[in-house]
């Protein structure tokens, strides 16, 4: 279960990173989607770290998680969860490893396979619009009467015959600076995750070593399913 979390989380974190820093962002929805697109494309790099808290559908308790990110275009990612337990998981454009050091494992696949929406992995990727991919609108968990934008509401929007498992994304402002505080993934299954980035850092240069992956020796490599 962790691991399906983890991957629809993957290909949606990102928007929420990438809408950090800068002036405080103006009321209109269009005004911060603009401001999206145009903070992606000045973005070469972003490293930070995160709390990941997961709902899984039919369970009582959520699960919580905290680690490490690093972010490099053009789609490189690495995503580093280090409590309760370690797992190490590498973007390459559209190839995905998954290496758990307990079980000395590495589970590979691809973002294709394995993504829920086209619109962040689009954004991961570096090619298209916030707004080609899905309808943005103010989030009805925003503040009321508050005079700035400060949640929206992303909605993925039809994919040929292909149904989304995404139902929406919420991504919270801080009210004061206007960067992200949490990115909240509601999923058609009723699964829901809820991400809280910290410590952003942005084109400081990370080194393309820092989210390359070598397999380890006597590492059991296996294919992510196919369902």
């Amino acid at each position: 279960m962790k691991r399906h979390m983890v991957l629809n989380l993957l290909v949606c974190w990102v928007i929420a990173l990438l809408m950090s820093g800068g002036p405080a962002l103006a009321a209109k929805v269009d005004d911060v989607v603009g401001r999206v697109d145009d903070r992606y494309a000045k973005t070469q790099d972003l490293q930070g770290t995160f709390t990941q808290e997961t709902i899984i559908e039919g369970f009582e308790s959520g699960f919580k998680s905290t680690g490490r990110f690093y972010l490099k275009k053009p789609g490189l990612l690495r995503w580093d969860y280090l409590e309760p337990s370690k797992e190490h998981i590498y973007v390459d454009g559209d190839a995905v490893m998954m290496y758990v050091p307990e079980h000395q494992q590495v589970v590979k696949g691809t973002l294709t396979q394995i993504a829920a929406s086209k619109g962040p992995l689009a954004l991961l990727l570096g090619v298209g619009k916030l707004s080609q991919q899905f309808t943005v609108l103010e989030s009805p968990e925003a503040a009321n009467g508050a005079q700035e934008l400060r949640d929206l509401m992303l909605i993925p929007k039809p994919d040929g015959d292909t149904a989304p498992t995404i139902k929406k994304i919420i991504l919270e402002l801080f009210p004061d600076s206007y960067l992200i505080q949490t990115i909240s993934i509601f999923e058609t299954s009723g699964n829901i995750s809820r991400v809280r980035f910290a410590d952003i850092q942005m084109n400081q240069g990370l080194s393309t070593d820092l989210l390359k992956f070598t397999v380890p020796q006597d590492v059991v490599v296996i294919d992510f399913p196919t369902f």
